[in-house]
């Protein structure tokens, strides 16, 4: 057999990007070598006869350089990553979706049918093209300060043939009022919270999308003060961090959103705030 056996290439990287600190070394490893190979990870993991050689070498190499000494996310080296079912084209114009954020798509699930719904950082339309794809009855938007990342997102759109309109605002400015439901994973992380962030983030991804001020509420506070003069808002779906849902659910309440309630995400974090106004 010619070149490096596929498991011996996998145990020098799994090597490598454990030596890093890197989280998940044995998965970032496969991913990294399926993407090079252009095989399935499946398949990676069963067919002994894969073998990584000609150009392969060097691109794997390079990727697993970028993975262990750069750090830089796996989704970013191959860039895409799955959210809820889509394949999202993923790069530095935007946050990596995260399983987490998937709890904004399940509060939106619930909305009536035809209810009109804004994702506000929309980052790379993760929320609003999972919930486009899961309910195709409600009219979605999603909006961002960053035109960098509207246009990937709307590259995702157009490639997944989903129908969601964007537009770029800072916050509400400039949108209209005909929202009924606003769904959001804004900045929310505290300044002095970003010495704990990992090297993936603080290195790669837009800092802009991540940090709010000195408790982390910078952008929250503004913009649940907008939506409290939009009586057409009947729910509110905020992703928020670790520690700040109490804080956030008395803005809600404050807000006008009498019901307020939380999911938690896998890691036991009350993740999503969920307010929603009373009455008719």
């Amino acid at each position: 057999m010619r070149g490096t056996p596929a498991r011996d290439a996998l145990d020098g990287a799994i090597t490598a990007i454990t030596a890093a600190g890197c989280e998940t070394p044995r998965l970032d490893a496969e991913l990294l070598l399926a993407e090079v190979l252009g095989v399935s990870r499946e398949r990676l993991l069963i067919d002994t006869s894969l073998a990584v050689q000609g150009p392969a070498v060097r691109a794997y190499q390079d990727a697993v350089r970028r993975r262990a000494i750069e750090r830089e996310p796996v989704a970013y080296i191959i860039g895409r990553r799955g959210f809820r079912g889509l394949e999202l084209s993923v790069d530095r114009r935007a946050l990596v979706p995260r399983p987490e954020t998937e709890l904004l798509v399940e509060a939106g699930l619930s909305l009536p049918g035809g209810a009109r719904v804004l994702d506000l950082a929309t980052g790379s339309g993760a929320v609003a093209l999972a919930l486009k794809d899961e309910r195709p009855d409600l009219a979605l938007a999603g909006s961002d300060v960053s035109e960098q990342a509207l246009a990937l997102a709307r590259a995702n759109g157009e490639r997944l043939g989903l129908q969601v309109d964007w537009l770029q605002a800072d916050l509400l400015s400039g949108v209209g009022d005909e929202f009924e439901a606003i769904l959001a994973n804004p900045p929310y992380v505290a300044e002095s919270e970003r010495g704990r962030l990992a090297p993936e983030i603080t290195r790669h991804e837009p800092l802009l999308a991540l940090l709010a001020g000195a408790d982390g509420l910078a952008v929250i506070r503004p913009l649940l003060e907008q939506i409290s003069s939009r009586p057409t808002v009947r729910l509110v779906a905020l992703e928020v961090g670790a520690g700040q849902a109490a804080a956030v659910g008395e803005l809600l309440r404050s807000a006008g959103f009498g019901r307020v309630h939380c999911k938690i995400d896998l890691a036991g974090v009350e993740r999503v705030l969920i307010g929603e106004r009373e009455g008719p």
